[in-house]
């Protein structure tokens, strides 16, 4: 049975933590070596929630869904719209 992109990058994320309750998985594509995914994680809780620290990570997988690879390209508060896509790293 294969194991779905999705759900496979939810349980190798890196970061991932039992405290960890925000993820998403925001993109994902197929490769010749498996998988490539883009995953937002909630990295520090702040008050107000729109202050809080997200990060995105852009995990590789391989064909049957094992972690390979990761890296997190940005990171930003909640409340900024695409601060990563315009800089605001």
């Amino acid at each position: 049975m294969r194991r779905r992109p999705g759900r496979a990058a939810r349980g190798a994320c890196p970061v991932r933590r039992a405290d960890r309750s925000d993820e998403t998985v925001t993109s994902f594509e197929q490769t010749e070596d498996g998988w490539s995914l883009e995953v937002e994680v909630l990295e520090l809780a702040r008050v107000p929630d729109t202050m809080s620290l997200m990060a995105g990570y852009r995990v590789e997988l391989d064909p049957q869904g094992q972690l390979t690879g990761y890296r997190r390209p940005y990171r930003y508060e909640r409340g900024r719209a695409d601060a990563h896509r315009s800089g605001g790293h």
